[in-house]
């Protein structure tokens, strides 16, 4: 006689049925999640956005916020899967495209940010840079509203004016970074740049300080029309100095008087004191008038050994020195007068 077979228990049916369910959700789960993770997001584009520095789950948040995700509990279920959840780099980021959220772990874990080139330039003076900084629609321009006497407490500057406190450069910054934060590295970069001119000057210069160096040379690179003069320039103002002849520089007359000169030096504006004006007044002037470069703080710190008191520009850009007046007034006839 045949044993009857073993009955199941119905627990025990459940408790697979269960598995079985859970199973079938885990691989429907798996499957959706998959499909969310390379999916493009439902963000208008193009879109700008900025995270700053914190926690997995904030950054989620300032993702949700700036309505660039709308599922931050997957976001962060994703990073931590990948492995990016440790990785993700604060910043300004620029979406052309709508990405899927693999993509967009992968742009903010890598740091590809939305990057800004800000160029200050030598020769220009401040107030030129400030228009331009706080014209700049990139920035955040922390600066419009503040004197430069603030700016200067912000930065820490030490200095009588901002003038030629930064150094020129191209500089490359977040899309929507702080104003502030650019010239605090420009004025790092230019106190760097100053120190080092400064330490290597050459023995026996007529100069008190690094600032007036920086003075002289923002003289020297408003003067110079070829970069081949740039030591000679600095070498007859320092024998001017030496001798306490008066530099009898153009450009620093024009700087003190400001905004009010239209392109065209006048006798007048010689005899006007101001200053800046190193026709009426003997040295160096107060303040440097320009942004200078690495060139010119050479220029400055280590010119050239001359015998030259005197230049005058040929009209293509050099000059011409001179050791005596007489020579001089004979190269203004050449090369100004034409006789």
């Amino acid at each position: 006689m045949t044993k009857p077979a073993g009955r199941v228990h119905p627990l025990s049916r459940l408790m697979a049925m269960l598995l079985v369910l859970l199973l079938l959700a885990a691989v429907v789960g798996s499957a959706a999640f998959y499909a969310w993770a390379n999916r493009p997001l439902a963000v208008a584009t193009p879109k700008d956005f900025v995270l700053t520095p914190g926690s997995l789950k904030n950054v989620a948040g300032q993702l949700v916020t700036q309505q660039v995700i709308d599922q931050p509990d997957l976001f962060v279920l994703l990073a931590r899967i990948t492995g990016e959840a440790g990785s993700l780099k604060a910043g300004s980021y620029h979406l052309s495209i709508a990405p899927s959220p693999l993509e967009l772990l992968e742009k903010i874990g890598k740091g590809d940010t939305s990057m800004v080139r800000v160029a200050i330039v030598e020769g220009r003076n401040w107030r030129d840079i400030r228009r331009q900084l706080e014209g700049n629609v990139q920035l955040k321009s922390d600066i419009r509203g503040m004197s430069d006497a603030d700016i200067a407490r912000a930065l820490n500057i030490d200095a009588p004016s901002l003038e030629g406190q930064f150094f020129p450069d191209t500089y490359q910054v977040d899309k929507g970074s702080s104003t502030l934060e650019l010239l605090k590295r420009a004025h790092a970069l230019l106190q760097e740049k100053l120190d080092a001119a400064w330490a290597a000057r050459a023995p026996g210069l007529p100069l008190k300080s690094a600032q007036e160096a920086l003075i002289l040379a923002s003289l020297i690179e408003k003067e110079t029309g070829k970069a081949e003069d740039r030591p000679l320039i600095g070498g007859v103002f320092i024998n001017r100095l030496k001798t306490g002849m008066r530099l009898q520089t153009d450009p620093s007359v024009i700087y003190g008087v400001g905004e009010a000169f239209d392109g065209d030096l006048k006798k007048i504006h010689l005899q006007t004191d101001t200053p800046w004006n190193t026709y009426t007044r003997g040295g160096l002037p107060p303040t440097p008038i320009a942004m200078v470069g690495d060139a010119a703080l050479l220029a400055a710190t280590q010119p050239a050994q001359t015998k030259a008191f005197y230049f005058v520009a040929r009209g293509d850009g050099s000059s011409e020195f001179s050791n005596t007046l007489d020579e001089h007034n004979a190269a203004v006839r050449k090369y100004i007068l034409k006789r």
